[in-house]
């Protein structure tokens, strides 16, 4: 699996913001369509109907969320060291609000971010055109769609740097 901008692709699939796990919120982009998942919002946008699709409350990586991730894990570590037994806190990422314009209504789902301190604001920016450009139509969508998924099933457990995913994002918005 790897993270290219908003998106995390394993084994082929797509999602947008973190592979979601158990009943954690999340957002699949298939070649059928916009497949929401998790507990409260399971259901499926087809293509033909989504106008629009986008996303808000992107965390922006900063020098701050940097610091208080390292502050949140060493804090972890010495509560764990000192506490015999978990001491109840739950860690979540960020959600983020994956919005689907369909040609009825808007439609709000949840996904929860897959970068700990947050993306950098050019990976940003080309992963809402990128989105924008699956909403062109059904042969720009599929041809899009198709070339993440087989860059998944080639690259899987590989790690990229930010100019190689900025260079890969700008690749699919053509």
């Amino acid at each position: 699996m790897a993270m290219v901008g908003l998106f995390w692709i394993a084994e082929g699939d797509v999602y947008v913001g973190a592979k979601p796990s158990g009943l954690a919120p999340g957002v699949r982009l298939t070649p059928e369509g916009v497949l929401a998942l998790g507990d409260g919002q399971s259901s499926i946008y087809l293509w033909e109907e989504v106008r629009a699709l986008t996303v808000a409350d992107v965390p922006v990586k900063s020098l701050k969320r940097q610091v208080g991730v390292v502050k949140d894990l060493a804090l972890e570590t010495v509560m764990e060291l000192t506490l015999p037994i978990g001491y109840g806190r739950v860690d979540e990422a960020p959600a983020m609000t994956v919005r689907v314009n369909s040609s009825d209504s808007e439609h709000e789902l949840a996904a929860y971010a897959a970068a700990a301190v947050g993306y950098p604001q050019t990976e940003i920016d080309l992963s809402l055109a990128l989105l924008t450009r699956l909403t062109e139509g059904a042969a720009t969508m599929a041809t899009t769609l198709a070339a993440m998924s087989e860059w998944g099933r080639t690259w899987e457990g590989r790690r990229l740097g930010g100019p190689e995913r900025e260079e890969l994002l700008r690749g699919w918005v053509g």
